[in-house]
Formats: structure tokens, sequence, C-alpha cells
């Protein structure tokens, strides 16, 4: 099963792939700014992956991937962050094109982001002393903050997406952290998170995943407008 982690990433890009020229969504034509944004994200994402291996707080079962490495990183780790927001920022503009009226209010969205802010900074601050934890909500914070202020209308609509894309997100990340097989694809130190696990995925992976596709719509969305 070397080819497992490998299989996962092109599995998650093919559908949308495909789809992507579709008459109806077109959505090709955002390749450009999509890109720009998987690129600036993967900037902030890297080196923290590239750290936390390196320090053990996360690693990967060599059971699983092809052995390539790039910064002590399986190849597959970086298509990872390819792959998967590729896959997400489909799905969020498929669901806008498809149901334009699907977005919470202003204050609803003003009030969900900042209940969300203040979980954010308690965990991260009640958590200092495990790296997973104190990072994972600190750059939460910090992202959602940033789209607050500068983009609230696209939290509109985020919020309902990212629910939906829970659904594939509990798929693929349990089978990455071992749903379904012999052992995970990618292990994790207990002792620099919360220890705590939606069925085997860290309660961490989901805000994780939140600030990830988050980020990579926000730069988007940014370099859209200013290339309008």
């Amino acid at each position: 099963m070397t080819s497992l982690y490998l299989f996962l990433n092109l599995s998650s890009l093919s559908i949308p792939f495909i789809f992507s020229f579709h008459p109806k969504l077109r959505f090709y034509k955002n390749w450009k700014s999509l890109f720009t944004g998987i690129l600036i994200s993967m900037l902030v994402f890297i080196p923290w992956d590239i750290i936390f291996t390196n320090h053990g707080i996360w690693g990967f079962n060599s059971d699983y991937f092809l052995g390539l490495r790039l910064f002590n990183l399986p190849i597959e780790e970086w298509l990872f962050f390819v792959c998967i927001p590729y896959a997400c920022v489909f799905t969020h503009y498929a669901l806008i094109h498809y149901f334009p009226n699907r977005r919470l209010s202003k204050s609803t969205t003003k009030a969900l982001g900042t209940v969300l802010s203040i979980i954010f900074a308690v965990i991260a601050v009640f958590n200092y002393d495990k790296w997973y934890t104190v990072i994972n909500f600190t750059v939460a914070l910090m992202v959602l903050i940033l789209v607050m202020i500068k983009n609230l209308e696209l939290l509109r609509t985020y919020y309902l997406s990212f629910v939906i894309m829970l659904i594939p997100f509990f798929i693929v990340n349990g089978l990455l952290t071992g749903s379904f097989i012999k052992n995970e694809v990618v292990w994790y130190n207990n002792s620099e998170n919360l220890n705590m696990r939606l069925f085997t995925i860290p309660v961490e992976d989901t805000v994780y995943a939140f600030t990830l596709i988050l980020l990579t719509l926000f730069v988007m969305n940014f370099n859209r407008i200013k290339s309008s």
C-alpha cells in the first residue's frame, strides 16, 4: 500500500479537476488566482510542516508513501497542499454557483467569528505547552481576524461551505489517521496536542483544515480583486 497517500491525493483532486472544465462552472478561469492562493498557503504551512516533522510532533508511515522526500517531507505531503486546497476551493465555488443565496447574515457572521476567535484564543493560551495546539489555534485566530477585517463577505459563504467540506474531510483525513487501515499514514505525538480525537482524527486537524482553506480563498479573492 505504498501508493495509498498518493492515491488519496489524486482521488481527491480528480473529480474537481475534471469538472473544472464544465461549461457552467468554468472553474479553470480561476486557476491563476487559485494557484497564487495555494502558493501563499504553502509558504505558511510547508515550513510549519517541516519543523514539526523534524521535531517529532508528527510524522509519516513509510508503508504508505513512495519513499521520495523533499526537506524530510514525503512528496505526497507536498501534493497534499495542492490537491486538497484545489478540491476544497472548487467545492466552495461550485456551492456558490448552484446555491447563490446560500449565505449567513452579516450579523451572524460577525457573531460566529467573534465566538470562534475567543475559543481559538482561550485554547491557545491554556495549552501553550502543546506545540500543535498552540501554533494551530494561534494561526487560525490570526487568519480569522484578518478575514473578518478585510473580507467579511467571504466568511458569509465560507462557514457554510466548510460544513459541507467536513464530509470528505472525515473520509480522507480519517484514512490518513488510521481509520479503516491497519496503521495510520500520518502519526501524531499526543503530548503535543489535546489528545482528543474525532474518530481517529485529532481535533486540531479540523481547525488546521479550516485555516488552510480559508487562507487560500482569502489570497485568491484578494488577488482577483486586485487584478480586476
